[in-house]
């Protein structure tokens, strides 16, 4: 037989693109269209539905950048359609095929009722079926006209990611609004040729099934009348309908297909298009459920559905029918999906909290399963979080993008640094977008790693990123592919079902223990360093009042603890974390709307706390203590002079107490507190650092707190990624304009240097030293103006570590300094908390922040034999895709250099830089809520139990990466202490003494204490 393929590869293509789908409707009528320009931010309905109108017809260009066009549409059915499918075809204008990033509409009847989305790949809203001749059709759509702000692929900078700059020219050009008959017939030819032409291309050149197909459709096309595709289609099918009925084979890969529709909570659109993008995806999914009984959908993130319930409450009925029908599944647990390394451990926890409970009173469903397919890599306490909050899997994706390594397993045990494991997929279909195309399909097959032990894999399928959801067609596809010779087996399933049956047949998969290291989007660590700094702040200032408002509900009569506020405050941070705004790759609206909300927050959190404070009554001058380790530091008095004060952890003392330790020095550029003597050069750098303590040890090996000013320009995806090779070009900030004191006092020595460099920007640092401790602290003042550019501040120190220590939420991780492997190498750029640590036996020192993420570790052999470890944070960067402007003017923060540090002195330290001293016109308390003895024992979050019982809930965790055993004691009388889950249920009974509890952690443990309080 002589080889045709190429022919009837080319003529399938063809009569499928040119011929059949032209004739999917068979006969159209236009709508009368009227339209109405809302002025300024988007309106409700009745607002739109009593504005006035004014004639539109297709073809005219509407819609400035964010804007919102209300569009009346007005039309009749034929009456010879009486019997057939008809159905709305509305073309706004779409650029390209992506749902989630341009324009958009939801279809209202006149009454209100929202019926259907509209976007590139779903144009129709069901009318009829069958049609009644004669129906009149009134339409009321809400058109959103958002840029595409991917339009050059990223290459270009772009003013459209903000209503204040994108101008008001219209972006779209209006191209359809019909009433049309949908031959139903045409339409399933158009999917049958679909998935026989992508399984034919993705099978192998000398496999008979693809030659079989080939063939089949060659013959079936010869059937169709190409003056007449209407009236030959059933002939094709039915020609085709052999190839479509040959059974997969009995070995065939099952993917498990779950609906799906990822919607960013803000990325390239801001927190008001996310609330609207919900309502038009949602109603597109009830409208597919009530189509189609074998769909099921999976959808997270809690604050949507809240969105949906506050502004869509006829979405939100819909979805919780869908619910009850058990074709909707809410999944993931969490307020949003947020990003998987930065927000702290109790921010996490509180993402399970929030989420699980509104599943539980919203639907009386508590989920299973954790769900992040996109977050930027996934801290190593996950697993442990996860099953606190009661889940059984976790579910990922981004880890297909690793620029360097292959991750090796699809289906296995995640075991996290406490040593708890959860069961864990990751789809090989390599997308949480899939529709079921035959290459997705042999990628699924051809990629998972588990052959041989395991079969199965999931599939999240429909459009997604900006939205849109599973489609008909995508469902159409599912069912020709269930049982197909060929393809992989496709079941649309509960993901749930899905864990069940891959765990029953692969109980012993193989375990990955430590994080989920993503090789790729490293700058999400460091991108908007104002977006990082408002989370951080607001997580430490939550706990603020949470703490002293706990404390004012216990010892304060008539204080009412405030549930309400603080449940609001905790939302918003949670909103924040979503994992395209803390890693600050969304575009300027987002990340200027962000900062506005973290300073809102601020604010009520600081008057929550001044609140309990007052609620205490007056005794003076009083400092608060609010991190878990007592403190002895020098704070200001009201007038500004430094007092040495020791303040009980979780406590307070009055202003001044304690013994006074040895005073500072300031001679020339060197201060000294007897502790360390800390000498700074000319250009600004430190030149020593002895710690005093360790027999003057010099700590530095080169130039200490060396900013160095890197050219930045990745490959792609500029404020997510930084890419190895920014390393080669860079400029030393040597240049000062003044090196001068401004500090001299006994219990407080500073210098500030000065510096002017690049674009205009300017660099003010105040370096201080106080008596008492050995941290040198670096107050730093950006007025940044570059582009492109990456500031780092780097510590080369004389200490040959093997490995640096990060913390992360509840505990820290160790990473290698050397690049043995391509996984080392390829961690060149990683994240932590509020320290790392770098260490050999007996000696160690510590780096800590306030507000950063990013940090590189490495690390050089000297020519006198010695090793350098250097330690950078990662300050500020400068891209400008997709906001321009990013980063660009004022930023505050402060890092400290700590010698002579163990793991505990940084955990301790790393609490005091973030909860600064509180000084308070206060009588306080005689003794903190709660108090610990036990080294390793750590306490994170003191807050009264949500249900508004009054108990006392105390979460705490092993710190130091050890066992550890102690006594947690309260300042009111126990009625009884039970151990929980993250949601405050009880797990079991803890062993109380009288007022204490005596408190048992293995490494990194974190544990919730539920503590009656006896009445």
């Amino acid at each position: 037989m002589h080889d045709e393929r190429r022919r009837i590869e080319e003529r399938v293509q063809r009569l499928h693109d040119q011929r059949i789908k032209a004739a999917i409707y068979a006969a159209a009528v236009p709508f009368e269209i009227e339209a109405w320009q809302a002025p300024g931010e988007p309106v409700p309905f009745e607002e739109a539905a009593a504005a006035s109108y004014a004639p539109f017809a297709t073809g005219t260009p509407w819609g400035p950048p964010w804007g919102t066009t209300w569009f009346r549409m007005r039309g009749q059915v034929p009456a010879e359609w009486a019997g057939r499918r008809v159905e709305a075809v509305i073309d706004l204008g779409f650029v390209g095929d992506w749902p989630g990033n341009q324009a958009e509409a939801l279809v209202h009847r006149t009454d209100g009722t929202p019926l259907k989305a509209v976007n590139p790949l779903n144009q129709y809203v069901a009318i009829a079926n069958p049609a009644v001749g004669g129906e009149e059709i009134d339409y009321l759509v809400e058109a959103a006209s958002n840029p595409d702000i991917l339009a050059d692929d990223f290459s270009k900078t772009t003013p459209m990611g903000d209503i204040r700059t994108a101008g008001d020219k219209p972006l779209y050009t209006f191209r359809r609004a019909d009433i049309a008959v949908l031959d139903e017939e045409v339409w399933h030819l158009d999917l049958d040729i679909q998935v026989l032409r992508e399984l034919m291309l993705e099978l192998g050149e000398h496999d008979p099934r693809r030659h079989e197909i080939t063939h089949a459709l060659d013959r079936a096309l010869d059937l169709l009348d190409l003056d007449d595709v209407s009236g030959s289609a059933a002939d094709v099918r039915a020609a085709l309908k052999p190839a479509l009925a040959r059974p997969a084979n009995a070995s065939a890969h099952i993917v498990s297909g779950v609906g799906h529709a990822h919607i960013d909570s803000a990325w390239l659109w801001p927190i008001r298009e996310t609330k609207r993008k919900t309502s038009r995806t949602f109603s597109n999914v009830t409208s597919l459920a009530d189509e189609y009984e074998d769909f099921i959908f999976a959808c997270s993130q809690a604050q949507q559905y809240e969105w949906v319930r506050d502004n869509y409450p006829k979405v939100w009925a819909r979805i919780q029918e869908s619910v009850r029908k058990g074709q909707w599944a809410p999944v993931g647990g969490m307020w949003v999906e947020a990003d998987g390394n930065l927000p702290g451990g109790e921010a996490v926890a509180r993402q399970f909290v929030h989420g699980k409970r509104f599943f539980i009173e919203h639907f009386g469903v508590e989920t299973k399963g954790v769900w992040l397919p996109d977050s930027f890599g996934y801290t190593a306490s996950y697993p442990q979080l996860a099953k606190l909050a009661g889940n059984e899997w976790f579910l990922t994706q981004k880890i297909s993008w690793n620029q360097t390594n292959k991750f090796p397993h699809h289906t296995f045990w995640w075991e996290g640094i406490d040593g708890t494991r959860i069961f864990t997929h990751f789809p090989p279909v390599d997308t949480y977008n899939a529709r079921f195309s035959g290459e997705e399909m042999a990628r699924a097959t051809r990629n998972y790693q588990e052959k041989g032990v395991g079969t199965r894999s999931l599939a999240p399928f429909g459009w997604g990123d900006g939205g849109g959801g599973p489609t008909r067609e995508i469902m159409e596809r599912a069912r020709r592919l269930a049982d197909l010779e060929g393809s992989p087996k496709v079941v649309v399933e509960h993901p749930d079902d899905f864990f069940a049956k891959a765990r029953e047949e692969y109980p012993d998969a193989p375990v990955w223990v430590g994080e989920l290291y993503l090789e790729l989007h490293r700058a999400t660590y460091t991108s908007q360093a104002r977006t990082k700094q408002g989370n951080r702040r607001s997580e430490h200032l939550l706990r603020e009042a949470e703490l002293w408002a706990t404390t004012a509900a216990l010892h304060a009569p008539g204080y009412a603890y405030p549930y309400d506020r603080l449940d609001r405050l905790w939302k918003t941070v949670l909103l924040h974390q979503f994992h395209d705004i803390l890693p600050g790759s969304s575009i300027a609206w987002v990340h200027r709307e962000a900062e506005a909300e973290y300073a809102r927050v601020a604010e009520e959190a600081e008057a929550l706390t001044a609140e309990a404070l007052t609620a205490l009554g007056t005794g003076g001058p009083r400092v608060f203590n609010t991190s878990p380790v007592e403190r002895r530091e020098v704070v200001r008095a009201a007038d500004g002079t430094p007092t040495h004060t020791v303040v009980p952890a979780n406590g307070s003392a009055p202003l001044g107490t304690g013994e006074v330790p040895r005073p500072v020095t300031v001679t020339g550029r060197v201060l000294d507190n007897g502790l360390v003597r800390v000498e700074i050069a000319e250009d600004g750098t430190l030149s020593s650092v002895r710690d005093l303590r360790a027999g003057g040890r010099e700590v530095l090996a080169d130039k200490g707190n060396l900013l160095r000013l890197h050219t930045d320009l990745p490959n792609y995806w500029d404020a997510w990624d930084v890419d190895k090779h920014y390393k080669n070009r860079y400029t030393d900030l040597l240049d000062t304009e003044s090196v001068t004191v401004v500090e001299d006092d006994p219990l407080l020595g500073a210098i500030r240097v000065e510096r002017s460099f690049g674009n205009g920007s300017r660099v003010t640092q105040t370096i201080s030293l106080c008596a008492g401790s050995p941290r040198i602290d670096f107050e730093t003042d950006l007025d940044w103006h570059e582009a492109e550019k990456f500031l780092k501040a780097g510590f080369p120190v004389d200490i040959r570590a093997a490995h640096s220590s990060a913390e992360i939420a509840f505990g820290h991780i160790q990473r290698p300094t050397h690049t043995n492997t391509t996984w080392e190498s390829a961690r060149f750029e990683v994240s932590g908390h509020r320290w790392v640590h770098l260490g050999e036996p007996g000696y160690g020192v510590a780096v800590i922040n306030d507000s950063t993420y990013g940090h590189d570790v490495s690390r050089t052999v000297r020519e006198d034999g010695g090793t350098t470890t250097t330690v950078r944070l990662s300050l500020v960067r400068a891209p400008r895709i997709p906001d321009p402007g990013a980063d660009q003017g004022r930023h505050r923060f402060t890092y400290a250099l700590l010698p002579g540090a163990t793991i505990e002195d940084a955990v301790a330290e790393g609490y005091a830089l973030n909860l600064p001293l509180r000084v308070a016109d206060s009588a306080g308390t005689p003794e903190p809520v709660v108090s610990v003895d036990g080294e390793g024992v750590t306490v994170e979050a003191v807050k009264l139990a949500d249900d508004a019982s009054g108990d006392v809930v105390v979460r705490l965790y092993e710190s130091r990466g050890g066992r550890a055993r102690g006594t947690l004691r309260t300042s009111f009388p126990l009625a009884g202490a039970e151990i929980t889950d993250l949601l405050e249920r009880p797990l079991s009974t803890a062993d109380t003494d009288g007022d204490g509890v005596t408190v048992t952690l293995r490494p990194f443990e974190i544990q919730t204490l539920r503590l009656a309080v006896r009445k």
